[in-house]
């Protein structure tokens, strides 16, 4: 744990890992912004708000939305970390939520000095074909493989252009939660140990960045999530679709319309 405490913002926190990690650091004695998805998902998390964490509310699945959460997060100043745990588990809301939400928020909330991304072992099987797919989930083009696939290369990608940052991805398992069924094999109570970790620790590991992790162990992901070309073209198409470009300086966004 870090000498110090740290603020951190957890997104998708009113149930499963996120709500976990966020109980976690404030146990750990750290200031917490949790995300409801409306006010009415605020009954969640009532509990860590009474713990003393704030809320921040909107619905990842709307790109307006989305920059309306990250502008909430602004306001409460920089955030040191920032962990990327909403997800949608399948449908037309898989890239939304689970690729363009963490693109748009990364570029849009004030950069912090961390940030973990939610994968999954899954991503193995995801297609590396960013320009086929219908980022608004309009149309079913991409699966729950896929959009792990993306979000991957993305934070390798974050990695890469900001240095100053630590950017990792994390592989939760199959847990228990309300994705993953009561029927996950994996052990609920490490679902949520790495990105705690990766958030806060002074660790030398955990200072480190373009890792992917598992039960804080560092992994191999698949290979092309470091292929530079599939990074650029993944962030060419996320800029194309929303409107804002990563950069790679410290004004990390500008508008393309």
């Amino acid at each position: 744990m870090s000498p110090q405490p740290s603020r951190v913002f957890v997104t998708g926190s009113a149930d499963g890992l996120g709500r976990a990690a966020a109980r976690a650091l404030l146990e750990q004695g750290h200031e917490v912004v949790v995300h409801a998805r409306n006010r009415k998902r605020l009954e969640a998390v009532r509990e860590l708000l009474e713990r003393g964490a704030e809320a921040v509310v909107g619905d990842l699945s709307d790109p307006g939305e989305t920059l309306g959460v990250a502008e909430q997060v602004n306001r409460l100043g920089r955030m040191d970390a920032v962990i990327h745990n909403a997800a949608d588990g399948g449908g037309l809301q898989v890239l939304p939520v689970n690729v363009v939400a963490p693109y748009l928020l990364t570029a849009r909330i004030r950069r912090p000095r961390r940030l973990i991304y939610i994968s999954s072992g899954m991503h193995r099987g995801g297609r590396a074909d960013p320009g086929g797919m219908d980022w608004s989930g309009s149309r079913a083009t991409a699966s729950y493989s896929d959009s792990k696939l993306f979000v991957t290369a993305l934070a390798m990608a974050v990695a890469r252009l900001w240095p100053d940052v630590f950017s990792n991805a994390v592989n939760p398992g199959w847990v228990p939660t309300k994705m993953g069924g009561p029927g996950a094999p994996d052990d609920l109570r490490l679902g949520h140990t790495t990105q705690v970790w990766l958030a806060t620790s002074d660790d030398p590991e955990a200072r480190t960045s373009g890792g992917y992790w598992y039960h804080m162990r560092r992994q191999e992901p698949a290979r092309i999530v470091h292929d530079e070309s599939f990074q650029d073209e993944l962030l060419e198409e996320l800029a194309r679709f929303t409107g804002i470009r990563l950069t790679p300086d410290e004004t990390s966004t500008e508008e393309e319309r």
